[in-house]
């Protein structure tokens, strides 16, 4: 089953909430799923957080793979500047952060095949009792660059940029900027090569549907679903394909 969200619709929905990586009241917006869970299960989970200027969420890992985009606001992860737009993905039990806040805030999105039991931190004990064998991935990119809107209304040419693959992926792990301009069209992926895979509006809009879903909106393409026809809003589209392994061949 595809399921898919505005990003108009989900920020509508955006609350106050208590941080368990830092224990002070950010923002937090659920697109897919519940932002807590006591257990792994199927579905996608997919959440939207906004950090306080200066906060600090503390190093932790998850159960599940997931991407995360760093998309508003400015902070560190780790060493490493992260600003609008940075992608990682983590492999499932892979500790990372931790995640420092700049004086303007930071906000991410977690996207997640699967929903995931809450994060595991390492200052608790017994956080390694925890951990279960992982390839232990956890590339970062550079700044991903949007155009401008007039570039991306006439682009004319279909554009797939890797981001994340490399040669020693065999599980079907990968993740694209698709771009395409006014009205253009492009084939997703076979979800069922691997793990399925997250449409992610970076820029413009996606057209499916009838509806018109704009920047910050999510499609789910799960692996048993047929691939799917991307296409561009009237202004063009920017969007980040966010294809997970395959626990196969994992």
């Amino acid at each position: 089953m595809i399921h898919a969200m505005s990003g108009t619709e989900a920020l509508q929905r955006r609350r106050a909430v208590i941080s368990p990586g830092s224990g002070l009241e950010h923002w937090g917006t659920e697109y897919f799923g519940p932002r807590h869970a006591k257990e792994i299960s199927a579905g996608p989970q997919s959440l939207l957080t906004e950090m306080a200027p200066n906060e600090t969420i503390l190093a932790h890992f998850h159960s599940v793979d997931q991407f995360q985009i760093y998309a508003a606001g400015s902070g560190l992860l780790g060493r490493h500047e992260v600003k609008p737009l940075v992608l990682q993905f983590m492999d499932h039990d892979t500790a990372y952060g931790p995640i420092i806040a700049g004086p303007q805030g930071l906000s991410f999105f977690a996207l997640r095949a699967k929903t995931d039991s809450g994060p595991v931190y390492l200052d608790k004990p017994g956080y390694k009792e925890k951990l279960k064998p992982s390839k232990r991935r956890a590339p970062l990119t550079e700044q991903l660059v949007l155009s401008t809107e007039p570039v991306l209304e006439n682009r004319k040419e279909v554009s797939w940029e890797p981001l994340l693959t490399t040669e020693t992926d065999t599980d079907g792990l990968a993740a694209h900027m698709l771009r395409l301009g006014g009205g253009m069209t492009a084939q997703g992926p076979d979800p069922k090569i691997a793990g399925g895979y997250y449409l992610f509006v970076a820029n413009g809009s996606l057209h499916r549907a009838g509806l018109n879903y704009p920047r910050w909106s999510m499609i789910v393409v799960q692996p048993e679903d047929d691939a799917l026809e991307i296409r561009a809003g009237k202004k063009g589209l920017e969007v980040l394909v966010l294809q997970f392994p395959s626990e196969e061949n994992a």
